[in-house]
């Protein structure tokens, strides 16, 4: 549904309105929409169309939810960009996250285009995606945050800005009609690390030409009031602690979280302290990622495990990163003492703080986590999202940002709904002019057009969207019907039938077979198992006595019987798999 705001009209409503008409105009200069990142976190994915080039901005991917089964994440479905692939100039990567970059290796499979991004944000994503893709074969252009590049005849002038991977950047894509500026992540912060400063010059630069068309800005944040900084800076949570400390300090961080990561380093620097990093991805990455000027530690002050007992614990700082639940997961098994390095594992007479508060699918496994660390006697200190907030802009920083840049038109991006929703009202809040007309909250798969007039059309056809999953080294192959069959399995169980027929002959050739795993305990349930066997051998002898239709019916007819039996008998909908052989299809 694309909401424009205030007066909440459906998209079915605005589709009705001269939709034929619309349908033949071929001349829309400007169309913008998304295949991923609307109503979601992660799999952020957008589209900028201008005189027929399309750009795409971000490839990310997103972790599934408990419910999504045996899939390693979720990548948008490029089905759009495929069938206009020959219109597809470039993708466009602001920064190093994986909700940012996940996705590009896969759009890079499917099409010839160069991708441009920095050299911090290459480096990460080999260290992801190495292992399986050849990064040699992709059309990589490394630009720098404050760059001004030109892609197929178009202007995108790149700024800096704040946020916790280096080097991240917006822009602002100059067109006839004006800018469309895309914030990305940000937050405002006049005195961000080095590689994280916010080029309010050129931003102020940009927006002073007061020629903005198109405002797309990040709506993570949106349902917070204020400002992020300074909960954004791990600073005022440890500094105190590392000048006192009498024993080791660990700090859990998730790995992205390079700004605060690089706010450790420089404390243990400062400090004169030892850091060891529990986390075989990033020390591997080490190297790569100290090439482009981040994360640099000095040799005198990085310590591998093994080296902890040559020095003293008050000079011991101890980094436990990891993504999402896999942080988690190492938190504990520390905790329990069951971590691959016995070295590791906490005491009574250390000190650990979680600047990790948990994000969307990990509250579970989170709370594990503290509550084992509760347990191991350590000293433990556990920071909420207002202590040490994610790097994305809160309402303050939004209206700062719409108040600058003043557009023409305004769409948030980046969020679920309710977010999407906040950050909109905010517009109609500055008292800037804002409603129904000129803030939109779009679903992936729907286009915003901007006529030569500058008339904004939003009844423009849906272009295909969706979400292909990831397993292994694999993608798109697991559907929709999978994901149903293993969360039936993993609910209700299996029940497997095969016999053997013969349909000329009318009658069943073998005994029928029956097993079931993870449904009921046959020896506790016999009722159960002798209605199934009869209610299967019965259908049998029923549909070859209608001279049977083809055996992938019968089968079916079989499996729906047996599903509403036990709907109604013990309210259970195990996974029915019946396997019916006709001897006589094989002579």
């Amino acid at each position: 549904m694309v909401t424009p705001v205030l007066e909440s009209l459906p998209y079915s409503l605005w589709e009705q309105k001269d939709k034929k008409i619309m349908e033949k105009n071929t001349n829309i200069p400007i169309k913008i929409g998304a295949i991923g990142g609307l109503d979601e976190n992660g799999k952020n994915c957008f589209i900028i169309e201008v005189d027929n080039d399309i750009f795409v901005i971000e490839a990310g991917l997103k972790y599934p939810d408990k419910f999504t089964l045996g899939i390693d994440y979720i990548v948008p479905d490029f089905t759009y960009l495929k069938e206009n692939a020959k219109r597809v100039k470039a993708v466009i990567v602001t920064h190093a996250h994986d909700d940012i970059y996940g996705s590009v290796p896969y759009l890079l499979n499917c099409l010839n285009i160069p991708c441009y991004l920095t050299s911090n944000t290459l480096t990460l994503m080999k260290a992801d995606f190495e292992s399986f893709c050849d990064f040699s074969k992709y059309d990589f252009r490394i630009v720098k945050p404050s760059d001004d590049i030109t892609i197929s005849g178009h202007l995108f002038h790149l700024f800096s800005t704040t946020h916790s991977a280096a080097d991240s950047f917006g822009f602002a894509l100059k067109t006839k009609l004006g800018y469309i500026v895309y914030t990305s992540d940000y937050i405002t912060d006049y005195n961000g690390l080095k590689h994280y400063t916010f080029d309010f010059a050129k931003v102020s630069s940009i927006a002073n030409e007061r020629n903005t068309l198109m405002l797309l800005t990040d709506s993570s944040g949106a349902d917070k009031p204020g400002i992020c900084t300074p909960q954004h800076t791990l600073v005022p949570h440890i500094r105190t602690l590392l000048e006192d400390q009498k024993d080791r300090l660990f700090v859990a961080l998730y790995t992205q979280n390079f700004y605060n990561i690089q706010e450790l380093i420089d404390l243990v620097v400062l400090n004169n302290k030892k850091i060891v990093i529990v986390n075989d991805r990033l020390k591997d990455a080490l190297p790569d990622i100290n090439s482009t000027g981040n994360l640099l530690i000095p040799k005198s002050n990085y310590c591998e495990v093994d080296e902890m007992i040559r020095y003293a614990k008050k000079d011991i700082v101890i980094l436990i990163a990891g993504s999402g639940e896999e942080l988690f997961d190492i938190i504990t098994e520390i905790a329990n003492g069951t971590y691959i390095e016995p070295k590791v594992c906490l005491t009574n007479e250390d000190t650990l703080v979680l600047a990790c508060p948990s994000v969307p699918g990990t509250e579970t496994i989170a709370t594990e986590a503290l509550d084992a660390c509760w347990q191991s006697g350590a000293n433990v200190i556990s920071l909420s999202r207002k202590e040490i907030s994610s790097m994305h802009p809160h309402q303050e920083d939004l209206k700062m940002m719409i108040s600058l840049f003043r557009p023409k038109y305004y769409m948030p991006v980046k969020g679920e709904y309710r977010m999407l929703m906040a950050n909109a009202k905010l517009a109609l809040n500055t008292g800037l002019g804002y409603n129904y007309m000129n803030t939109f909250i779009f679903d992936n798969g729907m286009l915003l057009g901007i006529d030569e007039n500058g008339k904004v059309i939003t009844n423009l056809p849906k272009i295909p969207e969706g979400s292909m999953m990831v397993t292994g080294n694999t993608v798109g192959e697991i559907r929709t019907e999978v994901l149903d069959q293993r969360t039936r399995l993993a609910d209700d169980g299996i029940i497997i039938l095969s016999a053997a027929v013969s349909a000329k002959q009318q009658k069943i050739v073998s005994l029928p077979e029956m097993q079931m795993r993870g449904f009921i305990y046959i020896k506790d349930q016999t009722n159960i198992a002798y209605e199934t066997n009869k209610i299967f051998t019965d259908s049998l002898h029923e549909l070859m006595a209608k001279k049977m239709m083809s055996t992938e019916e019968a089968e079916k007819k079989v499996a729906d019987k047996l599903t509403k039996f036990y709907r109604k008998n013990i309210n259970k909908s195990p996974y029915i798999n019946v396997k019916i052989i006709n001897i006589d299809e094989n002579k």
